[in-house]
């Protein structure tokens, strides 16, 4: 039995050299199915690992305050309703009043995404986003404090000039310094270094690690535009207890802004798993067209595949009728030649596959996704290239089997 396998694998070898236009045509059809279905599933993989690792630190036992929903609007149409910004006396109002066990309000606002923060002679180049934060926000945020101290609530109540920066600020400004207790200047403001947050990447080209935070009511005193949108996010110690404390922030934020208990709420309220799963329920449609992408591929490159096979059956018509006549049965000439349509659809496959992670690498590499290899698509496409290797080898190697070898030992 092996040694017959062994020799029609030999056959098989010999017969794709003998048609090596008509093979790397079709393994480059085959290819190019396999190569859209992993790169795109890949790209999305990477994509959907970024956004998890990035809200996964918050917690499911976190929850937001905000003007709007966390709607994705993918037709780019305006809002239907406009929501009035949350103002300061408004979060101020809600911290006092919102009274939940286990529970740590967090309030901010991003006071500009362009400062330049100087240390000495330094300069942060790009700019830096400097955010006004209380006690709980850095902790509510699943943020980590790598060297130094968070904020305390004297430092929040007796508005320290006191900053805690990002890891890229520091590598900018204080690269193989000490950064505690080093004075930096913001618009002129003097602020000591108290904490160095840990690294978090770029998500979606928004830079985590160039950001700086400092006391909110300092940040109030040195941003004053108006119309600022203040943010709140509370964080609740035992998850089960999550639904009833949003209840409470919903009632709670109700009566700050005097709503009456027909209208609606004029604000917006969010867990990261919610938007986890609006994100995901995007990527869904990027899946269905690598899917789509590669089955109209890989359909094409059935009918090339059978078709080789036909056109190798025609033209070895006397090949087969020599074998027969030395004794050889109807399957192992139909094993032959499924044993090079099962070659060639492997060939594809591995191509595909190799082609695919490289894509999928360099577009998650240039766009700051983290990677991984994708193994459920690798799966899906071996599997994949056997079948099609089975449907477009099964016909050819039948006909080649039932061929009478009188008739074909006369064919010229």
């Amino acid at each position: 039995m092996f040694p017959l396998l062994k020799e029609n694998v030999r056959i098989a070898f010999f017969s794709i050299k003998s048609q090596v236009l008509r093979t790397v045509l079709t393994v480059l059809i085959i290819a190019i199915g396999i190569t859209a279905l992993v790169g795109i599933l890949s790209a999305v993989a990477a994509l959907e690992n970024t956004i998890t690792s990035d809200f996964a630190s918050m917690g499911s036992n976190t929850f937001n305050l905000q003007r709007y929903d966390s709607q994705i609007r993918v037709n780019g149409g305006d809002r239907d309703k406009v929501n009035p910004i949350i103002t300061y006396r408004e979060v101020k109002d809600f911290k006092e009043k919102f009274v939940y066990p286990q529970t740590d309000v967090a309030i901010s606002f991003t006071g500009t995404s362009g400062a330049e923060i100087k240390f000495e002679n330094e300069k942060t180049d790009p700019e830096a986003s400097v955010l006004g934060v209380n006690e709980n926000y850095v902790n509510n945020s699943g943020l980590t404090v790598e060297e130094g101290r968070d904020f305390s609530i004297f430092d929040i109540e007796n508005n320290n000039n006191v900053a805690i920066i990002g890891a890229d600020v520091k590598n900018g400004l204080l690269e193989g310094l000490d950064p505690l207790d080093k004075i930096i200047s913001i618009r002129g403001v003097k602020f000591r270094i108290i904490g160095v947050l840990e690294s978090k990447g770029s998500t979606f080209g928004n830079n985590q690690d160039l950001r700086v935070f400092i006391p909110i009511q300092v940040a109030r005193s040195m941003f004053t535009n108006p119309n600022i949108n203040y943010n709140i996010s509370v964080r609740i110690e035992n998850q089960e207890m999550l639904e009833g404390a949003q209840d409470e922030a919903i009632i709670t934020f109700r009566n700050v802004r005097g709503l009456n208990p027909v209208e609606e709420n004029n604000f917006g309220i969010a867990k990261s798993d919610d938007l986890l799963n609006r994100i995901f329920s995007i990527t869904q449609y990027l899946n269905i067209a690598a899917w789509a992408i590669s089955i109209i591929t890989i359909f094409g490159s059935s009918i090339a595949l059978m078709n080789i096979m036909l056109v190798s059956v025609s033209e070895r018509t006397r090949e087969i009728g020599v074998r027969k006549a030395l004794g050889a049965k109807k399957n192992t000439i139909a094993m032959q030649f499924f044993m090079e349509t099962l070659i060639i659809g492997q060939m594809g496959g591995i191509i595909g596959i190799i082609l695919g992670i490289t894509i999928g690498l360099i577009v998650s590499t240039s766009v700051g996704f983290d990677f991984t290899t994708p193994w459920v698509a690798i799966l899906w496409a071996t599997a994949i290239t056997l079948i099609v290797a089975i449907l477009a080898g099964s016909y050819p190697a039948a006909k080649a089997a039932k061929q009478d070898p009188i008739e074909s030992l006369r064919y010229e």
